[in-house]
């Protein structure tokens, strides 16, 4: 068993693999070109793409995948990653969906911000994709995964007149609305030291730190905090990409967003159909969280089932596609 000091220091590493590179609109690399496996390589077709500007002037890259008028499926990334996490999405609905991605703001190619985020941030660039991207009286299926899923509940309680207007049901994968630092089981620390927790977790969330390479330490080190020991090294390979490619301007500050993070009251205006998905192996945000936020919904009557996928770990619709894709059909048949 790691050392409560070298868990520390794993989580310290975990949260500064970055590349110190932070430019507007910046070029994105084909992330899973080398790779085996061909759910992860970028899709053979180009999208159409879009600037999206959102509230506050900050533009967005969103691309957009499959027949313009085919049922619509809205993906939102998490911390740290791109629209290319959805690579495995894209390759499996575009054909007979329009797949709809976007950049959170300072990630992949969308513009860097200036002022404070906060999970408004989050809603009011999701809202603006919504606004440009589907034609009046369309509604989307919306998925999120880790901060994505923050988007999509965060959009729900700043704009509940939208929900029912805009989205026929939402997958929540691989998150939680609050409580992230002390609900994390990235590091395992004696009973009683919630103080030496809550440090390690802010410094794992904010410090801007770079590494500037993929390396045998890297890959190592995102398989234990985002990945399972199952994980293909496919798998791994192609998150390791992506985390490294995120600006380490852009992981400290929505790290610092998610630290405080509370939208346990937004979740009773997600009104309709949803999802939750969560791994077993997930350290970052454990099943016990994602059962609290199913437990919200199904309070609130809107919970369509709670999904736990043994021995998955925190990049679920990678590691798990064909789980998360049969939920995702699911949600589109009720839509």
């Amino acid at each position: 068993m790691p050392t409560t000091a070298t868990l520390a220091a794993t989580g310290l590493v975990v949260g500064t693999v970055a590349v110190a590179v932070s430019r507007r609109l910046r070029p994105t690399p084909r992330l899973g070109v080398d790779l085996a496996d061909p759910l992860l390589r970028p899709p053979v077709t180009a999208p159409e793409v879009r600037t999206v500007t959102s509230a506050d002037g900050t533009d967005l890259h969103v691309e957009l995948h499959g027949p313009v008028d085919a049922p619509a499926l809205v993906l939102s990334h998490g911390w740290t990653c791109s629209t290319q996490y959805w690579n495995p999405q894209v390759h499996a609905f575009a054909g007979a969906h329009r797949v709809i991605t976007y950049d959170q703001r300072g990630h992949g190619r969308s513009e860097a911000w200036s002022g404070r985020l906060s999970p408004d941030t989050l809603a009011e660039d999701l809202a603006a994709v919504l606004e440009a991207t589907l034609a009046p009286g369309r509604r989307a299926v919306l998925v999120g995964h880790s901060m994505g899923a923050m988007s999509v509940v965060a959009w729900a309680g700043r704009h509940p007149e939208q929900v029912r207007r805009r989205v026929g049901a939402a997958l929540l994968a691989s998150t939680a609305v609050d409580g992230l630092v002390a609900g994390s089981m990235l590091f395992r620390l004696p009973t009683g030291h919630p103080r030496l927790l809550t440090a390690i977790g802010r410094a794992v969330l904010t410090a801007p730190t770079p590494v500037l390479a993929p390396s045998p330490l890297s890959h190592r080190l995102i398989r234990y905090a985002a990945l399972s020991p199952s994980a293909t090294e496919d798998q791994v390979s192609f998150c390791e990409q992506i985390v490294l490619d995120c600006p380490p301007r852009v992981r400290s500050g929505w790290g610092d967003t998610l630290r405080t993070l509370d939208l346990r009251a937004a979740v009773a205006s997600l009104t309709v159909p949803t999802t939750v998905l969560v791994g077993t192996a997930d350290r970052l945000t454990p099943p016990p969280q994602a059962r609290a936020l199913a437990a919200t919904l199904r309070e609130h009557g809107h919970l369509e089932r709670l999904v736990e996928l043994p021995g998955v770990g925190h990049m679920s619709t990678v590691e798990a596609p064909a789980a998360a894709d049969a939920e995702i059909r699911h949600l589109l048949e009720l839509s």
